[in-house]
């Protein structure tokens, strides 16, 4: 794999593993994020401030979109075969410059779990491209490049 470029992320796409399967590159990714879930504790006696008390770190679920494309298969593929067995694997998301040449920035996700896949809109009426949308869940961040979490 190349190594990161220090350049900053104009034009990317993002290339997504999940385990051993490459499910392709898609054009848009969102829902990166984790938030701390926050506990506020009112002191008697305190008029000043009410404490802040740091609880449960909560990730977002990730989004990935593309094109229908050769690659649609393995996506419908991948997810067939989680549901029937669900079982949790990590996932490598890697964004890359438009040409896919240089590695812009990776992420790993721990024990990344499908949630939801959406087809094109098929409509012969009207000319547009056909996109798809998968959904899927994980339990924090880990580095791509151990395997380790970040997180337990």
């Amino acid at each position: 794999m190349a190594d990161i470029d220090g350049d900053p992320a104009v034009s990317v796409c993002f290339s997504l593993r999940v385990d051993d399967h490459d499910l392709g590159t898609f054009t848009r990714c969102e829902g990166l994020g984790m938030e701390v879930e926050i506990e506020e504790m009112v002191e008697g006696g305190n008029q000043f401030f009410v404490h802040q008390l740091p609880g449960r770190i909560r990730y977002s679920n990730v989004t990935f979109t593309r094109v229908i494309n050769g690659d649609s298969q393995k996506v419908a593929k991948w997810f067939t075969s989680a549901a029937s067995g669900l079982r949790r694997t990590n996932a490598e998301i890697i964004a890359k410059s438009a040409d896919g040449e240089k590695v812009i920035a990776q992420w790993g996700l721990l024990s990344a779990v499908p949630v939801r896949w959406t087809g094109p809109q098929l409509n012969s009426d009207t000319l547009s491209v056909a996109t798809e949308t998968l959904e899927i869940a994980h339990h924090g961040f880990i580095d791509p490049a151990k395997g380790e979490g970040a997180t337990g």
